[in-house]
């Protein structure tokens, strides 16, 4: 398997749990202390903390010390690599429509017009 489609892998799971998604989306306006960000849950901080290793075990996030504080850091590259990915195979489907939707209209159309053509409306 390509590293980085397990890498992605990580992503995605990281990304399945409606907490780890609400924290990244927080983080995007800004760095954010473990307090900080476990303040609208209802979960402690050690379960905020368990979320925030797994994000950053899939590379989302990062924590880097400022004095007595530990902010933690959205890594958007990750998002980035993410959204190439997602865009990709969007893309791909969309031209599949597309050829789908060609073919279909060069086919004769059906119902009235092949009646008309018969003689069978009479």
């Amino acid at each position: 398997m390509d590293p980085r489609q397990d890498d992605l892998s990580k992503v995605f799971a990281a990304l399945a749990d409606p907490i780890r998604r609400d924290i990244i989306a927080r983080l995007t306006v800004g760095d954010a202390t473990v307090s900080d960000l476990a303040a609208p849950y209802d979960v402690s901080l050690q379960a905020v903390s368990k979320h925030l290793k797994v994000l950053a075990d899939a590379g989302l996030v990062t924590r880097s010390r400022e004095a007595q504080r530990r902010p933690v850091h959205l890594e958007s590259e990750a998002l980035a690599r993410l959204t190439t990915w997602i865009g990709r195979h969007q893309r791909q489907a969309e031209e599949r429509l597309a050829r789908l939707e060609e073919v279909l209209g060069d086919l004769p159309s059906s119902g009235t017009d092949a009646a008309h053509s018969t003689g069978e409306d009479r």
